[in-house]
C-alpha cells in the first residue's frame, strides 16, 4: 500500500482527511485499543518482548557519526516542542522521546507513525486504561504479559516495557499482513478490514512528521 505524507490513498478523499479519521481526532482522551487477539509468537518477538520486562533505565541511542547524532538531536527538539502540551515536565518528556525514537528504529517503524498510534490509544497518558483492561501508552493488553510466561500486567505501565510492547506487535502485525500498514493498524486494534482507526492513525501521524532537509532549507532561506 502506498503511504504519502503519512496517508494513504484509502485514507483521502478530494485531498482530505475523511470524516471517520476527524472524529477521532476529536476523541483525543479516549483510549481505543483493547480487542487484540492472542496468537502465537515465534521465538524472536518472544525473546524481544521478555527482554523489555528486565530493562529499568530509558535506552540510550547510539550514532554512528556525528551527522546521525545531529538529525536525532534535532528531531528531539522539534517533537519536544510538539508534546509539551501532553508531557509538560521535560525530562519526563525527553525520556519519553528518547525511549519511542529508540523502541520503534529497533522494530523498523516510522517513529511518527508510532507516535499517531499513541495519541489515538492514549493521547500520551502513560497510565491509561481502556475498558477491556489495555494499558499504557500504546494500550497492550495484559495477556502479552502471560504470553511470554511474565504474568504481571503492572508492568505495562512501565514506560520501556510498554513501548517495547506495543512496537514488537505492531512489528509482528506488520509481518503478518505483508507490509500493509492499513490492515496491520486494524489489527493491532482488532477491527481488521475497517477504516475508522487506521484513518485516525495516519491523520495523527501527520502530526508527528519530522522533515529536517525541509527544516534546514527554510532556516537558511530566512
Amino acid at each position: 500500500m502506498s503511504v504519502e505524507g503519512g496517508l494513504s490513498r484509502r485514507q483521502c478523499v478530494g485531498g482530505a482527511v475523511t470524516a471517520g479519521a476527524l472524529t477521532m481526532l476529536s476523541l483525543p482522551q479516549t483510549a481505543q485499543a483493547g480487542a487484540q487477539i492472542e496468537e502465537p509468537l515465534i521465538d524472536s518477538v518472544r525473546t524481544a518482548l521478555s527482554s523489555a520486562i528486565h530493562n529499568k533505565a530509558p535506552p540510550v541511542p547510539e550514532f554512528g557519526n556525528t551527522e546521525a547524532r545531529l538529525v536525532y538531536l534535532r528531531w528531539l527538539g522539534e517533537m519536544s516542542e510538539r508534546l509539551k502540551k501532553k508531557i509538560p515536565d521535560w525530562p519526563s518528556r525527553k525520556e519519553f522521546l528518547q525511549t519511542v525514537w529508540y523502541e520503534s528504529k529497533r522494530s523498523g517503524l516510522d517513529v511518527s507513525l508510532v507516535l499517531g498510534l499513541v495519541q489515538v490509544e492514549s493521547n500520551f497518558r502513560k497510565f491509561a486504561v481502556s475498558s477491556a483492561g489495555a494499558r499504557g501508552y500504546m494500550q497492550v493488553m495484559p495477556f502479552w504479559t502471560r504470553v511470554i510466561g511474565d504474568a504481571d500486567p503492572a508492568k505495562l505501565f512501565h514506560m520501556q516495557t510498554n513501548l517495547r510492547f506495543g512496537c514488537v506487535i505492531l512489528r509482528h502485525y506488520l509481518d503478518r499482513e505483508n507490509g500493509d500498514l492499513y490492515m496491520t493498524l486494524g489489527r493491532y486494534n482488532g477491527s481488521r478490514g475497517k477504516s475508522p482507526y487506521p484513518n485516525a492513525v495516519f491523520a495523527n501521524q501527520r502530526l508527528w512528521v519530522f522533515n529536517d532537509r525541509d527544516r534546514e532549507r527554510d532556516r537558511s532561506a530566512a
